[in-house]
């Protein structure tokens, strides 16, 4: 609004000196061609000063802004690298994780293997063991039975040897 009231007086003041109603004698037309051409003059020279201001402040809300964005591009990198530090750890962690476990499946399978031909082993030597100690309560039952049995044959045949001492004499 200002700068249109600012634009309409210069105007308005070279309208005025260029307007034919103005009718004066030749000298005063001079003095006042002259006081009109330094009237333009200050005119333009007051238009220039005021875009020149303009453009001095469009100029520092320009870099003002600039050096916003640059202040928010810094934030954002910052957030970025941040987010990137906060992924990196945990992803390495996880990796690191993964490979070791993947180390120790390839450990377990041979030890499975091992341990499975183990358990049939030890199932089949249970097995014999088993057996032969079966074997081995059965002939300790029959030798118990076979010195049982003879002890009793040698008492009876002591007795009877006893009973024929007894009868020669």
């Amino acid at each position: 609004m200002q700068g249109e009231v600012e634009q309409q007086a210069p105007m308005q003041m070279v309208l005025r000196v260029k307007h034919p109603s103005s009718l004066s004698s030749g000298s005063e037309e001079a003095s006042e061609g002259e006081g009109s051409s330094r009237s333009a003059l200050s005119v333009f020279k007051a238009k220039e000063e005021q875009i020149e201001r303009k453009k001095m402040e469009v100029r520092d809300k320009v870099f003002a802004q600039l050096g916003r964005v640059e202040e928010e591009s810094k934030r954002l990198a910052f957030i970025r690298q941040e987010l990137e530090g906060m992924a990196d750890p945990t992803r390495k962690e996880v990796e690191s994780i993964q490979r070791r476990i993947d180390t120790v499946n390839r450990q377990l399978k041979p030890l499975s293997k091992s341990c499975v031909k183990k358990e049939k082993e030890y199932k089949e030597i249970l097995e014999a063991y088993n057996e032969k100690s079966k074997e081995k309560a059965i002939l300790v039952n029959r030798l118990i039975e076979l010195v049982s049995e003879s002890e009793r044959m040698r008492m009876k045949k002591l007795e009877e040897l006893n009973k024929t001492v007894d009868s020669l004499y």
